[in-house]
């Protein structure tokens, strides 16, 4: 069974994003950029599942600039066998990348695709529900729990009311969340193995695929900043200062 596992370049979870001073975006020059927390979860249950005997090829794939081959050698050195990059400078935006994905996957052929629930630059969270409507699959978001057997996945999720177990006819899509496991520790001999592994580089034109922007950003504001709290002595003085101050009784 082919597994292909998209990840995504992000700025990494550590660092503190600043916007720039056009309100255009967010200033990401010269800071720490890593794979998608998500998306290294991902990699991880489809690694998990190749070393169970489940899998045979893990593919990653990522869309973006030349330095996402930086994210699909971390995810190589995690175990994927081989790395795709769609290679663009255009601001890729959900609907692109999940056709961009599709037209990889009728490639590719693979039985299931991995990808984390969304990406902490965007928070987007459309990616593999799009990807799953393009290529009418079936699909099981926020998995915490995936087994894989019989040509069909079964996924446990965590909803309102507590837990979901779907059960996929395979190929299929499914999104990570966060306690579906702990993603290891990449090793040195393994980021040296990564170096060696295959990499392909295609264009969104030879995919046939139009990536143009869909959605235009107008502005971007760093969140409003909190007014410092108040001890009261005593109640009624906050039912005062709620009824004439904050007006919410």
């Amino acid at each position: 069974m082919k597994i292909l596992v998209p990840v995504k370049r992000v700025v990494d979870y550590n660092v503190k994003v600043r916007v720039n001073s056009d309100q255009s975006g967010m200033d990401i020059a010269n800071v720490k950029m890593s794979m998608n927390p998500f998306d290294e979860i991902a990699i991880e249950e489809a690694v998990r599942l190749k070393e169970a005997g489940i899998a045979t090829e893990i593919i990653a794939v990522s869309c973006g600039v030349v330095q996402c081959q930086e994210t699909l050698r971390t995810a190589m050195a995690i175990g994927a066998d081989r790395g795709i990059l769609v290679e663009t400078d255009v601001e890729l935006q959900p609907l692109a990348v999940a056709k961009l994905l599709k037209a990889l996957v009728d490639k590719e052929q693979p039985s299931l695709i991995i990808l984390g629930k969304q990406a902490i630059d965007d928070d987007c969270n459309q990616t593999g529900q799009m990807l799953a409507a393009l290529l009418d699959w079936p699909q099981a978001t926020f998995a915490s729990k995936v087994v894989v057997a019989d040509g069909r996945a079964t996924v446990t999720r965590e909803v309102d009311g507590g837990l979901e177990t779907l059960s996929l006819n395979l190929p299929a899509i499914i999104t990570t969340d966060l306690r579906l496991n702990e993603p290891r520790y990449v090793i040195l001999p393994n980021i040296m193995k990564a170096k060696k592994k295959q990499l392909d580089n295609v264009k969104p034109v030879e995919l046939n695929v139009d990536i143009s922007p869909r959605l235009t950003t107008i502005k971007v504001l760093e969140p409003a900043k909190r007014s410092p709290g108040h001890i009261v002595p005593d109640v009624a003085t906050l039912v005062a200062k709620l009824k004439n101050e904050a007006k919410v009784i």
